[in-house]
């Protein structure tokens, strides 16, 4: 055939489009174009076919060899159509099974020695040709598994690029010396081993209120701010809230492995354990919010999404790439926008904040010495700007464990595996409360809803924080967010209703503002 036709898929931020690769022969001077809006990546892929073919025995038609990546209009980026576009380069001359060909996606990069070599964002790529449809996928061995977990989908390991032939009906005779190892996928921590690695909150000694605080966030799925001298405690707490969360839900865990598998992480099977996200303060707003110039890779907020960001050390974050978070803490999403295209990611996630009272850590510490001139302790806070702390719902100040408190009971402390029990109760109680509306999480719930929905609180409950409101101590928003955690407390305490308890309690965590 002069004309063959077969399938790849292109990904823009976690959508995936299934493009059509078009191979035609023309009787004109040998050589090799791509066409169809191809970056940099997709433009050379004409050399790492030419010698991908050449060194497995498979040389190309001596004609010229036009290749179309259909729709034109839609960007196209990165190595994942090599594969794809030997093929049907190969086809226009070999001869394959046409229907084979129309019905498989191809994804992966070429090396010059043949073999496929494995690409980041499989599982979405894989997700993306099912809901288009198509169910055969052939995929680099080394991303077998990956591919595997989208159901439905019939999908083929392939190691060299003379296998995928053979899948089309291409009879090859086998190459003296060519049995070549698989491309091993790179390194790094498969498929979240977080599941041993979430340690108890039991290790947790002395902060009870800070314990039973975030086992409140936990609840609901608030945010919180932890501030206190170093040693107090506060990265022990962070890193034990996944380990009181609800298990990710099926389409959770699916984003959640997505979001690694885009970051170029190694995905061998869907973890039910929530993400946990702890960037360092050096990070940049690009590494943050996700970025780059023609292939945009989630930052920290996605990978986070469904689970924690941690931002630990606050203050040391520079002040432009905490403020990036206010419209994802607001919206859910994060939109990055390049020139021709805009990349869409989820950025639902539990923010928790933890600063030290100023740069040396002393400040207000009792018997400790604090030399930091004012301006610099008001410069450091100020990290955390004023619209930045209206969109967190608990704010804990925490104080260095006492011998006294050392040498308690250990009967006192809470397991994650306690917390974790009455986190799930509390959910399940807002769940039902919340089953004939959009939301899941009191953290979710609009504040329209909260002051005059249904389920809104009497006068005399609310007395506290429309006082609150009235002198200025909160803003509209964290109105809302006191409502939001005082929910989440009922529901830790059983109750249907809101009582005054609640909101006061809420007002408390909010700045320590109870009256």
């Amino acid at each position: 055939m002069s004309v063959a036709r077969t399938w790849g898929v292109v990904l823009t931020g976690l959508q995936g489009d299934l493009v059509e690769v078009e191979a035609d022969l023309s009787n004109q001077t040998p050589g090799f174009t791509i066409i169809g809006l191809a970056d940099k990546a997709v433009g050379e892929a004409h050399q790492r076919v030419h010698n991908a073919c050449a060194n497995s025995a498979l040389p190309l038609p001596r004609r010229k060899l036009t290749v179309n990546l259909s729709p034109a209009n839609l960007p196209k980026h990165g190595s994942g159509l090599d594969v794809a576009m030997a093929v049907a380069a190969l086809a226009t001359e070999a001869p394959m099974d046409a229907v084979s060909l129309l019905s498989t996606v191809h994804i992966g990069e070429l090396g010059l020695d043949g073999r496929l070599r494995p690409v980041p964002g499989v599982l979405p790529a894989v997700a993306a040709a099912a809901r288009a449809g198509m169910q055969r996928v052939i995929v680099p061995w080394a991303n077998r598994q990956e591919a595997e977990l989208v159901p439905g989908v019939e999908v083929f390991g392939a190691v060299t690029l003379r296998d995928v032939l053979r899948r089309h009906g291409l009879e090859l005779a086998e190459l003296e010396g060519a049995d070549l190892e698989p491309v091993a996928a790179p390194p790094g921590r498969s498929a979240l081993d977080a599941d041993e690695l979430v340690p108890d909150l039991a290790d947790v000694i002395g902060q009870r209120d800070a314990v039973d605080a975030l086992v409140l966030a936990a609840a609901g799925g608030h945010h919180v701010l932890m501030s206190g001298p170093p040693g107090a405690g506060k990265t022990m707490l962070a890193r034990r809230l996944p380990g009181i969360l609800p298990d990710l839900d099926d389409d959770a865990a699916v984003q959640a492995a997505s979001m690694r598998s885009l970051a170029g992480l190694p995905v061998t099977r869907l973890s039910r354990v929530a993400p946990f996200e702890a960037p360092h303060h050096s990070a940049s707003v690009a590494a943050l919010i996700g970025g780059g110039s023609r292939t945009v890779r989630p930052g920290a907020i996605a990978r986070a999404s469904g689970g924690v960001l941690f931002l630990d050390e606050a203050g040391e974050f520079a002040g432009h790439a905490l403020d990036s978070l206010r419209q994802p803490l607001e919206s859910g999403s994060i939109e990055i926008h390049r020139a021709g295209f805009r990349a869409t990611f989820p950025a639902r996630f539990q923010l928790v904040l933890a600063t030290n009272p100023c740069p040396c850590g002393n400040y207000g510490v009792p018997h400790a010495e604090c030399r930091c001139p004012s301006l610099a302790i008001r410069r450091y806070l100020g990290k955390l700007s004023g619209p930045l702390r209206d969109r967190i719902d608990i704010e804990l100040s925490l104080q260095r464990v006492a011998v006294a408190q050392l040498r308690a009971d250990d009967t006192s402390r809470v397991t994650s595996v306690d917390a974790r029990a009455r986190v799930l109760e509390a959910r399940a109680r807002a769940a039902v409360r919340l089953a004939q509306t959009p939301w899941r999480t009191n953290a979710e719930v609009s504040g329209a809803w909260l002051r005059d929905g249904p389920l809104a609180p009497e006068p005399i409950i609310r007395r506290p924080l429309d006082a609150a409101l009235q002198r200025g101590a909160l803003t509209l928003r964290g109105y809302d967010r006191v409502l939001r955690v005082a929910w989440s407390h009922a529901d830790l305490s059983g109750r249907e209703r809101l009582a005054v308890a609640d909101i006061g309690r809420a007002l408390y965590l909010k700045r320590g503002t109870d009256r």
